[in-house]
């Protein structure tokens, strides 16, 4: 998801970069490290939830929110 793998095309890297840092801002206790590693949504959900103390339903509500008009 956020990661970058191999050579990205610049506009692909900078996007995602974009992306990572709006999801950092959204939910502060993401270290950049954490959202280097988060390869899918699914993987994005379960840290939203584990972290914020959020239950499962409300954590995939706030992430599919936020994913809404991304292309990764």
């Amino acid at each position: 998801m956020f990661g970058f793998q191999g050579a990205g095309r610049p506009e692909t890297v900078a996007r995602k970069r974009g992306y990572m840092k709006d999801a950092q801002r959204r939910w502060p206790f993401l270290t950049n490290f954490d959202a280097s590693t988060i390869r899918n949504p699914l993987q994005l959900v379960s840290m939203v939830k584990d972290r914020s103390g959020k239950p499962r339903a409300e954590a995939q509500a706030d992430v599919e929110a936020w994913i809404a008009g991304k292309t990764f």
